[in-house]
This record gives structure tokens, sequence and C-alpha cells, in this order.
């Protein structure tokens, strides 16, 4: 059996599907570790999962006002490469795993600098600038699209985009959410709303008013219905008070992911590829609000993806306020519910975590 290091980190959509790769090659009888930022999200990840962590530094790369990577974020990335060298001659991995973002790009490197063969995984239509930097020199590359704007005709060998595949049943997730603090009823229609792994200041601002205006006591087509909304950390005391005269509105700073898209009948989220592919794998229709900011703008490319597909409807940012309300209302009907929850699971991306454990282990 091997040991296999996955470096990843940044946000949820790089850093889940290392952590449920890492745990598909356990259960194969292979050891595995994440490398990452120290004291980044990734380490908090791990330490939940029960993986060993290996923290170094990682520079963003960011541009400067004059269009330049700024020199001191490049000194910390290069410095992390040293301490990810370091790190990887001690634990000898038999392949590291890179899954893009800023914080992989120090255990990818150094990993190559050392001739330790790596595996890139890219879950967007356009390959990151980590991965174009690190896919010259590496043995495969496993995506989530059948093309990747920049990555070489015959380099990708398409796997989806793993999750974590933990399947529980609604009683079990509201047990799971209660320990918790978060009292959801078992007969309620179950509203999620996600910004992603750190929050959306956008969702945080514009959802509670118009879910209060469309959901007046509680109610919707006649169903009683109950609201959870992962605020991220940083803007829950700005949230819980807004809501607080609502006693069908729950707020948590994190939430338990696969508790949470368990109990879900209609998510509010942003549209991330690894969001998508959760409300994929449990079924679970979304109106999606993608991130303008977005890098080639792919949220918005990935919504419309999913809109097509019957599995989600699309409300940009500027329209939050006016087209909110009535998206809820029209996707909230039981029949069109249904609809798109079927396309949902269509598009599921269950055994995604496999496949890419079967091109590392290939090597």
């Amino acid at each position: 059996m091997a040991h296999y290091v996955m470096a990843t980190g940044g946000t949820g959509g790089h850093i889940y599907p290392a952590v449920a790769v890492a745990q598909e090659l356990i259960r194969r009888g292979h050891t595995a570790a994440l490398l990452g930022q120290r004291g980044g999200m990734e380490q908090g990840a791990a330490q939940r999962a029960g993986l060993d962590f290996l923290g170094v530094e990682a520079g963003k790369l960011v541009r400067s006002g004059q269009g330049r990577p700024d020199p001191r974020e490049l000194l910390r990335a290069a410095g992390g490469v040293v301490q990810a060298r370091r790190a990887l001659q001690a634990q000898r991995p038999a392949a590291v795993v890179g899954y893009g973002g800023f914080a992989s790009l120090p255990g990818v490197l150094a990993a190559q600098s050392l001739g330790i063969p790596t595996v890139l995984h890219e879950q967007n239509a356009h390959l990151g600038l980590t991965q174009r930097l690190a896919v010259g020199r590496a043995r495969a590359v496993g995506t989530a699209y059948d093309e990747v704007i920049g990555l070489p005709q015959g380099r990708g060998a398409l796997v989806g985009m793993p999750v974590r595949e933990e399947r529980l049943t609604r009683p079990e997730a509201l047990g799971r959410l209660q320990d918790a603090g978060l009292a959801l009823d078992q007969n309620r229609l179950t509203l999620l709303v996600m910004g992603g792994s750190q929050g959306s200041l956008a969702l945080n601002q514009g959802v509670p008013a118009a879910l209060r205006n469309v959901l007046g006591s509680g109610e919707l087509h006649g169903e009683l219905v109950q609201v959870l909304h992962s605020t991220g950390p940083r803007w829950l005391e700005e949230v819980r008070p807004v809501v607080a005269d609502l006693p069908w509105y729950h707020v948590t700073g994190f939430v338990d992911a696969p508790a949470a898209w368990s109990v879900a009948d209609l998510g509010i989220t942003r549209a991330g590829t690894g969001t998508l592919a959760e409300a994929a794998f449990y079924g679970v229709p979304l109106i999606m609000v993608p991130l303008p900011e977005s890098a080639e703008n792919h949220q918005l490319h990935n919504a419309q993806a999913v809109q097509r597909a019957g599995a989600g409807r699309l409300v940009e940012q500027s329209g939050l306020a006016a087209e909110l309300g009535g998206r809820v209302l029209e996707c909230g009907l039981p029949g069109t519910r249904q609809e798109m929850r079927r396309a949902a699971q269509q598009r599921s991306p269950a055994g995604a975590a496999a496949r890419l454990a079967d091109l590392i282990e290939q090597l």
C-alpha cells in the first residue's frame, strides 16, 4: 500500500474534493494526508476528517495595482515551496495530488522539484492559474468537464467532481443538526441557504428580506416551511438579529454539509462547481446566484448549464432583490420541485472520488 498527499486549500470547492479522495484512498488500504496553508480552513477540514495535516505558507497569486504579482505574496509562496519540500521529504509519498487554488501550489511545485509524481484535478471548465503553472510536469490530470479551456487536448481524463458521498436519512440528518444546536422540524419543507464555505455577503444581505416577504408566517403554497441559512462565520452576528423574530428561520455560521443537504428540499446557493456537485449528489433543486467576480465568469456558465438541464433556476446577483421571491414561489410548487429533483439526480457525481483514486493508483 502507498502513501499519498493531497495539496489543497483556500475554499471548500478545492478542499472537500481532496478530503473525499483521501478518504477513498484510505478505504482502499492506503494512507493519505492533506498539505495546505497553515491556519487555513483546510487545516480544520483535515482535523474534522481525522486526516494528518501538513501546514506551509501559501502566497496568494493576486495582482497589485500595476498588474504585476505582489512581491510579498511571491516571497510567501517561495517560502511555502521550501517548507513543502521538507515535509514531502519526510513523508515520502508515492504521489502528490493538486486540487487548484493558491494553497495547493507549494505542495505541487515542491513535489515536482523532488521528482515525486503529481496528479492534478481541475474542477472548472477553464484551467486555473495554479494548475497552468504545474500541468506541464504533471503525470495525469483529472477533470470535472469533458473539455477544459487551456488544457492541451488529450491531457485530461474525465472523472467528475468528487464529493463527500455520505448518505443520511432525514431523521439521521436532523439528529446531527440537533446536536449542533439547530432544532429543525422533520415535517416542514426545508430551504437551505448556503453561500459557499466562507459565506456570501450578497446572499446574507438579500435572502432574508426576500424570504420574509414571500414566506410570511412560514408557509409556501400551503406547506409549513423552515429555512436553514449558513452565513459563514464572519457574517453570523450580522444576520442573526435580522431574522431573530422569525421562529422558522435558523442561522448558523457553519453547517454540517451532508446533514444540511440531506434535509434540504430546495437550495439557494452560489454556483461554484463543488456546490452544484453536492446538490446533484443529494438531488436538491437549486436557485443559483452566481458570483459575478468569479474567474472567466465561470459561475454564470455553471448555473446556465444546470438551468438547461432542468435542475435549477438562475437569478443574477443584480436582480436578487427583484427576482428571488418569484423564483422561490415557482420552484416551491410541489410538481416543479419534483421535476427539478429528478433532473438534479441525473447529474449526480457519484463515483467521482473513486474514479480519481483509480487515476492516482495507476501511477
